[in-house]
């Protein structure tokens, strides 16, 4: 000890000890300075196979789309304003503060006005939704509340008179507003909903009401704190001069103001509650709705497939309750192909973190020998190489979910509502399915330190996990999607056209429901595995087996269970075939990006992506095809070495190819993805 150095009293802690630990305080406050890449991602390779050579630019440019220039902009406002940047620990109070703050930078200070994108360029907006997601996932549910659910409502189910009134305040978040649909007892099932709107013909407004506590609207993002207007879905209900009195027109949407304008107090009749303390996206203010007797004008009624005249007369020109409902809820599955979208988003920065964490990592090894990244571990690349060929998988797909909503948008087309409808509710369930458990799986395949908060999975995974809720609940979902399918399946037979998504059905009916052919069955060179057109009539051929044989169970039950109760009895068939026909879309549109890639290093790096998505899948559901003969023994063990061969062969590209998502330091920001200096930072989390 120097003779200038003392023993500090620890009853009486010194200055230096006190800055240490205000040092320590912050860094868990304050996110990480960000760090480049480490030139280790590139050295820590498999010198055992031939590694494959990948042009990360051209790669890159082909994943990037159309809109990555204001993604970037959206990153740099951000990555420029440290005030505005979520801490790891933080109070509800505090986020929601912030996301607030958050929201108004990105619209006021950085000028990024999404509103005109909903209708306009909806593959612009999820561009942009994408983005600020990645920021912080409540900022993009409080965006997605006020744009794509407030806003969108108005936009969708209002008219001109609408729009003109509220799309400015909308666009410059003057009138901050909620989505009020879900109610305590009724979520998925919304054609239950009680609340009632009951127009009064005297004064010409509609009277709002909460008619028991099973009523109260919940779960309204926005509402607990923020919310001025909301768009609330009631029962209209009309006086009649007959025996009933009255007369129940169905599901509407109505604006109700909530909030002074002024004083941003509740307004008569109003009561606002906090749903209080989440799981997750603890940045959104969700809160309780109650309607006592709130009078509104006529005028808020969003009557572009219904509304009421003067005198009270009900008109549409939609003829019944059903097809006015379906309308209504058509205009409002952007808010599932936003979810898919930003599901995927979300999985790009999980996957992209375990995977350079593994690479960096160094376990166990050869007797006297160095030890080697866990990556190399045939364990590791079964848990990670599949989902990351599965992430490239879903953002194709979620891309051509964008393209036909656009599309949709633009033409109004009939057939191309109920297609895009269908395969909203398909791909937002299984993608943010599959995202829900990969979360996990990445956080266990970054061993304790994937534990850590600064790493980002706890806070990734609880934000994430309603997303297979919200936007329609998962399992409904693909009710829906199974009973599209089975539509299609009786329109077949009866001379019907099938839309475009599943026109695969038409020849599956003949072709892929044959006799499994023998010789077939048993080819298992690299070349017919790897072959697409055998990926995806093996894709196809289960799928068409599934709807052919639910088909016939359900025609058998109904007839002593009757059809709600064959439907439940057959459930689990139903979800299992809705699953397997998103497959073969998902599966098909990567096969599509594979062979409209223009540059060739690109292109054999995403076949190789692909060829892993299919035979996993394969493999994961083997049972299936060995039960018909699809694959005969000597093909399905050939398909497992080739599947753990491709697995070994996208972990030598593995940098490159995360790489290729192109996401800067400021969105990873875990210590643990990047180069080993963040280490030393890491380790002054705990007072080193």
């Amino acid at each position: 000890m120097e003779p200038s150095q003392t023993i500090e009293d620890e009853s009486q802690p010194s200055i230096a000890s006190v800055t240490r630990r205000i040092q320590r305080l912050s860094l868990h406050l304050i996110p990480l300075p960000f760090l480049q890449r480490s030139p280790q991602l590139d050295m820590l390779t498999c010198a055992k196979a031939n590694k494959q050579e990948v042009d990360v630019a051209s790669l890159s440019s082909y994943m990037r789309g159309r809109h990555r220039e204001i993604q970037e902009k959206i990153f740099d406002f951000f990555n420029s304003r440290p005030d505005l940047q979520t801490p790891t620990e933080i109070s509800m109070k505090e986020h929601r503060e912030l996301c607030l703050r958050q929201l108004f930078g990105l619209v006021r200070e950085a000028k990024i006005k999404p509103f005109r994108y909903v209708v306009e360029d909806p593959a612009k907006y999820f561009a942009i939704s994408e983005a600020v997601g990645s920021i912080d996932i409540s900022l993009g549910i409080k965006f997605g509340v006020q744009y794509s659910l407030w806003g969108g409502s108005v936009l969708n189910l209002g008219t001109k008179k609408h729009r003109d009134k509220y799309f400015d305040g909308i666009d410059n978040l003057d009138y901050l507003g909620c989505f009020a649909m879900t109610e305590l007892h009724h979520g998925s099932n919304v054609q239950g909903l009680q609340t009632v709107a009951t127009f009064d013909p005297i004064t010409d407004e509609f009277i709002i009401d909460t008619p028991n506590d099973g009523a109260i609207k919940w779960w309204i993002g926005n509402a607990a704190v923020h919310g001025k207007f909301a768009t609330v879905f009631a029962r209209l209900v009309l006086p009649t001069h007959d025996s009933k009195g009255v007369s129940d027109m169905g599901v509407h949407a109505f604006i109700v103001p909530i909030r002074d304008l002024k004083t941003h107090q509740p307004l008569p009749g109003i009561e606002i509650n906090d749903c209080g303390h989440k799981i997750g996206l603890n940045g959104v203010d969700n809160g309780a709705l109650r309607f006592r007797s709130v009078r509104i004008p006529r005028d808020n009624l969003l009557n572009r497939f219904g509304d009421v005249t003067r005198d009270g007369k009900y008109t549409s020109s939609l003829p019944t309750i059903n097809k006015r409902f379906a309308a209504t809820l058509g205009e409002l599955v952007g808010g599932r192909v936003g979810l898919a979208h930003s599901s995927v988003g979300i999985l790009k920065i999980a996957v992209t973190i375990a995977v350079r964490y593994s690479l960096l990592r160094q376990q166990f090894g050869p007797p006297k020998q160095p030890e080697v990244s866990i990556l190399d571990y045939q364990s590791q690349q079964h848990k990670l190489m599949p989902m990351l060929a599965s992430t490239y998988a879903f953002y194709f797909a979620t891309q051509y979910l964008v393209e036909k909503y656009s599309e949709m948008k633009k033409t109004h087309d009939e057939q191309l509502v109920g297609d895009v409808h269908a395969l909203s509710a398909g791909l937002k369930s299984y993608v943010t399915s599959f995202t829900a458990k990969s979360l996990s799986t990445c956080r266990e395949a970054c061993g304790g330190h994937g534990y850590a908060a600064v790493n980002r999975f706890g806070t990734l995974r609880n934000d994430h996990d309603i997303f297979q809720t919200f936007e329609g609940d998962n399992t409904v979902l693909l009710q829906q999607v199974a009973a599209d399918l089975l539509k299609q399946y009786k329109d077949k037979f009866q001379g019907g056209a099938l839309s475009v998504t599943w026109n695969y059905l038409r020849e599956s009916m003949s072709t892929y429901l044959s006799q499994p052919n023998p010789v077939t069955a048993r080819w298992e060179s690299e070349d017919h595995l790897r072959d697409p057109k055998f990926q995806l009539d093996a894709f196809r051929y289960r799928t068409s087996r599934l709807l052919q044989s639910v088909a016939a169970r359900l025609q058998k039950h109904t007839k002593t269970l009757g059809s709600f109760g064959a439907w439940n009895r057959c459930l689990n068939h139903l979800l299992t075939l809705a699953e397997s026909h998103i497959e073969s879309v998902i599966l098909a549109k990567f096969i599509e990006a594979v062979q409209n890639c223009p540059d060739a290093s690109s292109q054999a790096a995403l076949k190789l992506l692909c060829d892993l998505y299919a035979l996993d899948r394969i493999w994961k559901d083997i049972g299936t095809y060995r039960n018909v003969d699809y694959v005969a023994p000597n093909k399905a063990k050939a398909i497992n070495k080739l599947t753990q061969y491709l697995s070994f062969q996208v972990r030598n590209i593995t940098g490159e190819v995360i790489d290729a998502f192109d996401l800067p330091p400021y969105i990873l920001r875990a210590p643990i993805a990047m180069q080993s200096e963040a280490y030393s930072q890491y380790t002054q989390l705990v007072g080193f």
